[in-house]
């Protein structure tokens, strides 16, 4: 569901780490890379995240920036 949501804003994935649950833990924790994207591509593709039954937290963003 997250990628159909983040393909639909034009949003390409460049890496993703899926750590292992904490014991006695039933969330797993995902980290999402992408291409550089617009902010309001990924607000709104980020509102249609946590709204989803799947994601149980809040999703936290992190900027990337290139310095050059």
């Amino acid at each position: 569901d997250i990628t159909r949501i983040l393909a639909d804003h034009d949003i390409s994935i460049e890496a993703v780490i899926q750590k292992e649950p904490r014991a006695n833990e039933n969330k797993l924790p995902v980290i999402l890379l992408t291409q550089t994207v617009l902010e309001k591509q990924l607000m709104d593709a980020l509102i249609k995240i946590e709204a989803l039954e799947s994601v149980s937290d809040q999703v936290t963003r992190i900027r990337v920036e290139t310095l050059q």
